[in-house]
């Protein structure tokens, strides 16, 4: 099954002909082949010749031999002939050591236009970023948000979905099973997958084991403010040990997976961005549910959702501190500000205190939002109150 992503097709639509190098960023699985054949199809469909388009996904084997940058130079320059324009498109492009000699040789003839996809988030790192600065145009792809997903879950109600969703997450490979254990396999072979394969080997980690029960820790933590001290203390009672130094590794090399999103926080008072207990989030809850119960954690999980929904959307976030308080989430882009507040029921007076009260004492014009499961507006004193899937289903523009 092949979702259309039209948010993200129509993203590299309006930067296809211009002269950028498109690279396409994300977790393993999480749809770029899909986009790039989709971007190959609507080229196609536009009149591009099919010689004109080259294709390469270097995690297929019959690759295997052009994973040298000289010997993918030498496979591509044979199927171009001068004076026509060509549509190039690398897949998974990161298995190539040295490919960034390639992409910039190709994109300095001016004769291709180049769509390049990776698994790690220093992509555009090093020799790339140096041979190419201001010549790249980077799209983070996410997993399927609840929008996306909504069409193909079968359940009656929204509501239902909404739960299904929060057990399942958002990897497009699940929906091709219909049966909720083999997609969990499924899950956890990937999960599996991209441990072993983006962060084991890529990093040369030893202890499996330790990482393993480093990344549950995580997981289980998710959307609450983070300390190495904390970490280190969980560990020490489980009769193990790790470095501040090692844990650093382990999150760097998790965020660079995909695996997880680090948060800073700011001082809203202080206008300045705090070096301390940042936030991390989950980048699928379906990788949660392999370990933890993410109903029986639906604040955390809830956040994690509203986290991931305002990445899609091209925010970069901080967790907001105003003194003693918290705010859940400060979404920047430009000139746009919004702050949000996340809680699962307004049930209780003293809850509904603790998340409006915050945003009321933010001295700006700004949107200011509390979102939760409940059906009835509460919204007051200009804050907007409103309920989280009416939120994740509204038709949302793209910041980017």
């Amino acid at each position: 099954m092949h979702i259309q992503r039209d948010s993200y097709l129509e993203l590299i639509r309006s930067v296809t002909g211009k002269n950028v190098i498109k690279v396409l960023t994300g977790m393993r699985r999480v749809g770029k082949s899909t986009i790039l054949k989709q971007v190959q199809e609507q080229l196609l469909a536009d009149g591009v010749p099919q010689e004109r388009i080259i294709s390469i996904n270097f995690e297929l084997m019959e690759y295997e031999a052009i994973r040298d940058y000289r010997v993918l130079d030498e496979y591509i320059d044979e199927r171009m002939t001068h004076g026509n324009k060509y549509f190039i498109f690398l897949d998974e492009v990161q298995e190539v050591k040295g490919f960034e000699k390639v992409v910039n040789s190709l994109h300095a003839k001016g004769d291709a236009e180049l769509f390049i996809t990776g698994s790690n988030s220093n992509l555009l790192s090093g020799e790339l970023a140096t041979y190419l600065t201001g010549r790249c145009y980077s799209i983070e792809i996410f997993p399927l948000s609840f929008k996306e997903m909504y069409p193909y879950i079968s359940a009656s109600t929204r509501e239902e979905k909404f739960l299904t969703f929060i057990r399942t997450g958002g990897m497009p490979g699940i929906l091709q099973f219909d049966d909720s254990s083999i997609a969990k396999n499924y899950l956890l072979d990937m999960y599996q997958s991209i441990l072993l394969r983006d962060i084991v080997q890529r990093h040369s980690i030893r202890n499996v084991d330790l990482l393993k029960r480093f990344m549950q820790y995580i997981f289980a933590n998710c959307s609450q403010l983070f300390s190495a001290a904390s970490i280190t203390r969980y560990l020490k009672n489980e009769g193990r040990r790790l470095s501040k130094e090692t844990i650093y590794q382990y999150l760097d090399a998790a965020k660079e997976a995909f695996l997880i999103h680090g948060v800073p926080r700011f001082d809203i008072k202080g206008k300045d961005v705090l070096k301390t207990n940042e936030k991390f989030f989950v980048n699928d809850l379906g990788f949660r549910a392999l370990f933890f119960d993410n109903e029986l954690d639906i604040g955390q999980t809830l956040e994690n959702i509203v986290y991931l929904h305002l990445r899609k959307q091209g925010y970069e976030i901080f967790v907001g501190k105003l003194e003693e308080k918290e705010i859940d989430f400060i979404a920047i882009c430009g000139n746009e500000k919004l702050y949000i507040q996340v809680a699962y029921l307004l049930a209780e007076p003293a809850t509904i205190e603790r998340e409006f009260s915050p945003l009321e004492t933010i001295d700006d014009n700004y949107p200011k939002m509390v979102l939760s499961m409940d059906p009835v507006n509460r919204s007051r004193n200009g804050i907007i109150h409103m309920n989280i899937i009416d939120y994740l289903l509204t038709e949302s523009p793209d910041k980017r």
